[in-house]
């Protein structure tokens, strides 16, 4: 069961991916890392649609973590990017080819090489030592403080893709708090619930990684954004897992299975983070507009569908 809820976040997070960067699309560069951006999408009713897509997902990938652990709700939140592509497309009036269905076939075969050659399993967050948690949780702050820095160091594309990594690590690290406050309330109920410090991290750590996303989407494109969206998230909820809350995974030659389904999903991930039908999204002018001179015509077998994409 909570593999099947893992997958319904998947396709919340991408119908909120989608919405949000067609609202903060329209902002300035230089409204970066600025709280008024965030006043100026509350305005939009497609962030708002977003939100909720947000809070719904959020809640749904809760309930998943505490039937299941953090290295196997994680890597199935990786179908969040075929989803966008095809949320995409149907948002913009284009459809996928064969390079978008070629590309999500192989990230889905990697993705159950992942799952079925690691199959994790066990696994206990409350048993976790307070000197762990500190150590794994600066090691958490370096990695996004290094790559929000980097972000703020440079604009366009590569502003998008540092802080699309400082946001994937954020929403990896929310997930492994929320894996351990699930633990803690099956035990302890509301009252451990309400004392344990995790609790309190995830009321901290939620809205910064949730302003870190609308600042990487408004930053760049999702061309740009999406695999740190994608990998890093599942990378580091599955590492915490393994590493620090025990779960154990099958190892010897399922190892190389393992390796073979990532090494699919890297290629899925780049192969499709390329499509017209999420660079399209990122054009500024308006789709509908005849006069508009950048609004590309008839040409090529995908000239139709890039046009309407854009």
């Amino acid at each position: 069961m909570g593999a099947v809820l893992a997958v319904v976040a998947a396709v919340l997070n991408a119908a909120a991916s989608v919405l949000q960067r067609k609202a903060a699309r329209d902002e300035p560069e230089d409204r970066s890392f600025s709280i008024g951006l965030l006043f100026d999408l509350v305005r939009r009713p497609s962030w708002l649609a977003g939100i909720a897509c947000v809070i719904v997902g959020f809640l749904v990938q809760a309930v998943a973590l505490t039937l299941a652990g953090v290295a196997v709700v994680q890597p199935l939140l990786v179908a969040e990017l075929p989803f966008t592509v095809l949320l995409a497309a149907w948002a913009f009036g284009a459809r996928p080819g064969v390079r978008e269905w070629t590309a999500i076939a192989v990230l889905a075969a990697g993705l159950v090489l992942v799952v079925v050659a690691l199959a994790p399993r066990g696994g206990d967050p409350v048993a976790v030592p307070g000197w762990t948690w500190a150590l794994g949780s600066a090691g958490v702050a370096v990695l996004v403080g290094g790559t929000v820095a980097a972000g703020r160091a440079t604009t366009g594309s590569p502003r998008a893709g540092w802080l699309g990594v400082a946001t994937g690590t954020a929403f990896g690290y929310v997930a492994v708090l929320v894996a351990a406050v699930g633990a803690i309330a099956g035990r302890e109920g509301a009252s451990g619930v309400l004392t344990a410090w995790q609790t309190w991290a995830v009321v901290v750590v939620g809205p910064l990684s949730f302003f870190l996303l609308q600042t990487a989407l408004q930053a760049g494109s999702l061309v740009a954004s999406q695999p740190g969206f994608t990998l890093m998230n599942p990378l580091v909820a599955t590492a915490w897992g393994v590493v620090v809350f025990g779960e154990q995974v099958r190892g010897g030659a399922w190892y190389a299975m393992a390796a073979a389904g990532g090494a699919a999903l890297v290629l899925g991930t780049f192969v499709l983070v390329h499509s017209p039908l999420l660079g399209g999204q990122d054009d500024q002018d308006d789709p509908d507009d005849p006069d508009d001179p950048d609004t590309p015509g008839d040409g090529g077998d995908r000239g139709e569908e890039t046009a309407a994409a854009r």
